[in-house]
C-alpha cells in the first residue's frame, strides 16, 4: 500500500460543508492512525498557517505526532515557540465520517475561501495533503509555472525530471 499522499483530486463541498476525501488519501490516513482498525473511521490532523496561509495540510496522527515530538526536544526559543503555534496552535484533530467524507469548521473554510457549493481540491504532497479552494489552487499553479528558478543550477540542457539525482548528488559532495 502507498503510504504517500500523491495526485490532485476535485470534490464539491456540499450545502452542509461536507466533501469526499479521496480513497487512497484515505487508505493512507488508515495506516497512519495508530487507533484505526477495519471498521472504524480514521482521524488526520490538519494545519493551517504555514508559509503559504491559502490551503490547509492535512497529517497522518502519526505524521503529526512526530512532528510534535521533534518540536518538543527543541530547547526554549524564538523557533520552538514559532513551530508550536504554526504546527500546533494552528491545528485541529478530524475524524472522517462514516461516509468517507471530512467536515471542515467554518472557521478554517472561511480562512482558505472555501464556500459551500463550490469545489475543493486535495493535492497530495508525499508526507502530506493541502485543502485548497479551486481558484486560489489555479492561482497558485499560474504563479508557480511563471518561475524558472529552481533554487539551484542545473547543466544546461538537464531533464528537470535528473534533477533530483544532481541535488542529492551536490548535497551529499557538501
Amino acid at each position: 500500500m502507498d503510504r504517500r499522499f500523491r495526485g490532485e483530486h476535485t470534490f464539491k463541498v456540499d450545502k452542509k460543508g461536507r466533501m469526499s476525501i479521496p480513497a487512497d488519501f484515505r487508505r493512507v490516513l488508515e495506516s497512519g492512525d495508530p487507533a484505526w482498525s477495519e471498521g472504524e473511521r480514521p482521524n488526520l490532523v490538519l494545519v493551517y498557517g504555514g508559509d503559504d496561509d491559502r490551503f490547509l495540510e492535512g497529517y497522518t496522527v502519526k505524521a503529526a505526532e512526530d512532528r510534535a515530538d521533534k518540536i518538543d526536544r527543541l530547547p526554549n526559543s524564538r523557533l520552538k515557540r514559532k513551530l508550536v503555534r504554526q504546527y500546533i496552535s494552528k491545528s485541529i484533530s478530524i475524524q472522517i465520517d462514516p461516509d468517507g467524507r471530512l467536515v471542515i469548521p467554518q472557521r478554517y473554510r472561511d480562512m482558505i475561501g472555501l464556500a459551500l457549493d463550490s469545489n475543493a481540491v486535495f493535492v497530495g504532497t508525499m508526507g502530506t495533503f493541502q485543502i485548497w479552494s479551486e481558484g486560489p489552487y489555479e492561482d497558485y499553479l499560474d504563479e508557480e509555472d511563471g518561475e524558472d528558478d529552481l533554487g539551484f543550477d542545473l547543466p544546461s540542457g538537464t531533464n528537470p525530471l535528473d534533477a533530483l539525482d544532481i541535488v542529492l548528488a551536490q548535497k551529499e559532495a557538501g
